[in-house]
């Protein structure tokens, strides 16, 4: 076995490249590790292109293994790995939306990179590590890709920025931020963020950027070392000659009849374009056939227009600013918001930017409703869930709905952290909250009408969130060398074209909470990300007025159809108390209230309910369970026994004291029996709890009780005096001895 290893350090760490050891028959294959952490990366290409495709195959797959982290998953009954946890899919697509840029788009043949995490060690995150990896066996193998890029993430900790923070260090940042690229291009951008201003921002994304040199020089000693060199002919097509030859007939064509049906008048209306389209691909289709071009070749032609119709449209903002619904570059589509639609949610949110219409809806909950969440890494429960939606009527379309893929997980998770930032605290509000985003109209960038719909919906709910958060998409339109470029607010469906950029930020009027971009280019200067920043900080402030003018502040109560939640705490060793033998006594609770009791280990106890009733019993029940008994006060208990000297009274459940005959009445008690039986409730007042945790109790100190009268003085009774004496016992002087007893 011919391993090879390459390392550096990287920010105080090493980190190491290993080619040769393991996976040798892909087509490259290395580890990378980090602290402890480890990652194996493969890739493979398919030796034959796929017939039929009008898009380049690429797939990544990010594989958590959970014995990487020396755990056995927790479900009781499937203990092997299977479908990817959402964390997985966010990891793999921010792989994907790394590499795909750099690809030469004409490849038909399948293209797959597998990440599995080998090992964790609960300090350095895998993703970054697995960044790293995916970008080096790209780069040292002979599938032509336009790299080498690499990945690293920054944290934000008072007023510094901290490289590859720990997972305790992200934990308490104020923006963890992951930037992808070259010391001089981005590429892409991953963040969430507390409300952090945008300049701060920006010099976060430099600051990450610089930090990439280290790693690409390690790439390339790797790529020198035991790379191969790039096989151009894998993105070769067939039929070159004759593809050229559709293509010279056909872009023309394409460019005048877009110049004709698109500018001719501003085309605001999506479905407008569509039927443009199609137009012009029934008149390309025609053209053609009519130029001797063969029927079996006219998809050669007609599978350019719609790159061919965004590479149009993204040169007309560059030389002139037109934009083809006739909007200028900083203009943002005519908005809309309005609450309360739903009358039986618990909030409800429609917001609308053109086209683009998206309903979110919030559901309350006690703490039992939380999301158990048992990945590799993770193992924990969400209070705050978001889940998007995108059915295919949003676009005209139809096919069968099978779940939420990859890109709905992204969008939700997006606009997940775009809000969570902004939530209160669990003891402020203890609610379980999920927030679903339905798509019901889709024109370009319904992840941040996700977030806009979701701020409605949230303070609708009564949810007392810190601020309103708006988003909104930044495009771009570019050259292939990025000489010349524009960028412009708002993105719509054909201004994504090649060359351009998806970039979307959330965020307060204070600061940004989220971030995600992607690009269809080499990779972006600092220039360009600096004027998106501008833009999208205008923009956000612009769809922030549309929504407090739909509701300024969140509402003052819940929904009466909400469950009500009351929530205090005990002393952590009465938890038991609540609970009972086997659990009897909370479920005792449970099941004659109909209340939901969550109790945590630090001592805080949740009680969820609908019914005012079954919340008012339910608390004075656990109240009373885990009460502390105090010397001097007085309470109404319960006579449970009887003896000859007294009676115990139990206080409070499960603390009974003893009330003494010479303390049960305001005068002399012959028989405990005169004045209580057993279940009588009396008052009694707590006079001490002596050194043996032992209540003694008084009923003639408390105030309350109702004496029988004092017995009636009986004057035949011999008195004490006329009472017969026992003989007195012998008594013995000092040193003197009883009487011999044989």
């Amino acid at each position: 076995m011919n391993a090879k290893t390459f390392s550096t350090d990287w920010a105080g760490r090493p980190l190491t490249i290993e080619v040769g050891r393991m996976a040798h028959q892909a087509d490259a294959a290395c580890t990378v590790r980090y602290g402890d952490t480890m990652v194996l990366a493969t890739v493979v290409v398919s030796k034959e292109e796929r017939p039929g495709l009008d898009f380049f195959p690429l797939m990544v797959d990010y594989e958590e293994k959970y014995y990487a982290a020396g755990k056995i998953k927790g479900s009781r009954f499937i203990k092997m790995e299977g479908r990817p946890s959402d964390q997985a899919v966010l990891s793999g697509r921010m792989i994907d939306r790394m590499v795909r840029p750099l690809f030469d788009e004409r490849m038909r043949r399948d293209v797959q990179i597998i990440v599995s995490v080998l090992s964790y060690d609960e300090e350095n995150n895998a993703d970054m590590v697995a960044m790293v990896a995916a970008c080096t066996v790209l780069h040292m193998s002979h599938i032509p890709w336009k790299g080498p890029v690499a990945g690293v993430r920054v944290g934000r900790k008072g007023e510094s920025w901290m490289v590859n923070p720990t997972v305790a260090q992200q934990a308490e940042a104020m923006a963890d931020l992951v930037v992808c690229g070259t010391p001089e291009r981005l590429i892409m951008m991953e963040a969430d963020a507390k409300q952090v201003p945008d300049e701060t921002m920006v010099e976060g994304v430099a600051f990450g950027l610089k930090q990439l040199a280290p790693v690409l020089e390690l790439m390339e000693q790797v790529r020198v070392a035991v790379g191969r060199e790039k096989d151009e002919t894998l993105a070769a097509v067939k039929d070159a000659e004759t593809r050229l030859k559709v293509e010279a007939l056909a872009l023309p064509f394409i460019a005048e009849r877009v110049e004709a049906l698109f500018y001719g008048a501003p085309l605001a209306n999506k479905v407008d374009r569509a039927v443009a389209k199609d137009r012009i691909s029934h008149e390309l289709k025609a053209h053609l056939i009519e130029k001797g071009v063969a029927e079996e070749h006219v998809h050669y032609g007609t599978g350019l227009i719609y790159d061919e119709v965004q590479r149009i449209i993204s040169q007309q903002i560059l030389k002139s600013g037109r934009r083809v619904d006739g909007r200028a570059l900083e203009d943002i589509r005519p908005l809309g918001g309005e609450v309360g639609l739903l009358p039986r949610t618990h909030g409800s949110g429609l917001f609308m930017r053109g086209e683009t219409q998206v309903l979110s809806t919030v559901t309350l909950a006690g703490p039992g409703a939380a999301q158990i969440v048992d990945t590799m890494d993770l193992d924990i429960k969400k209070s705050y869930m978001h889940h998007y939606s995108f059915p295919p009527f949003s676009v005209g379309e139809t096919r069968p709905l099978r779940g939420p893929g990859r890109r709905e997980i992204g969008h939700g998770a997006l606009a997940e952290k775009a809000l969570i930032s902004v939530l209160p605290s669990k003891e402020k509000f203890p609610y379980v909250i999920r927030v679903t985003s339905d798509t019901l109209g889709s024109n370009g960038s319904s992840s941040m009408g996700s977030v806009c719909g979701s701020t409605l919906a949230l303070m609708d709910a009564g949810v007392p969130i810190l601020a309103p958060v708006a988003g909104v998409a930044v495009g771009l339109a570019s050259v292939s060398d990025m000489s010349t470029w524009k960028v412009f607010t708002d993105l719509q469906d054909l201004e994504d074209g090649k060359g351009g950029m998806d970039f979307k930020i959330a965020g307060t009027a204070q600061g940004i909470t989220a971030i995600q971009l992607d690009t269809k280019t080499i990779g972006l200067s600092m220039d360009i990300v600096t004027e998106a920043f501008r833009q999208a900080k205008q923009g956000r402030l612009r769809i922030l007025d549309v929504l407090k003018s739909a509701i300024a502040t969140p509402r003052p109560d819940l929904s009466k159809y909400a469950p009500r939640i009351e929530s205090f705490y005990v002393k952590p060793d009465r938890i038991r108390d609540i609970i009972g033998p086997g659990g009897k006594m909370i479920n005792e609770i449970i099941d004659k209230t109909g209340v939901d009791i969550d109790i945590e280990d630090s001592g805080l106890v949740v009680i969820t309910s609908k019914s005012a009733d079954g919340m008012r019993q339910a608390v004075e029940w656990v109240r009373s369970l885990t009460a502390e008994v105090e010397v001097g006060k007085t309470y109404h208990g319960t006579v449970t026994r009887l003896m000859d000297f007294g009676a115990f009274v139990e206080v409070l459940p499960k603390q009974e004291g003893l009330v003494h005959v010479s303390e049960m009445a305001p005068y002399r008690v012959n028989k405990v029996t005169d004045i209580v039986k057993a279940g009588d409730k009396v008052f009694v007042k707590l006079t001490e709890v002596d050194s043996m945790g032992r209540l003694n109790l008084s009923m003639k100190q408390a105030e309350g009780n109702v004496f029988p009268p004092a017995p009636a003085f009986n004057a035949s009774a011999p008195s004490r005096d006329d009472r017969p004496r026992r003989d007195p016992k012998p008594r013995f002087g000092h040193g003197s001895k009883p009487p011999h007893r044989p």
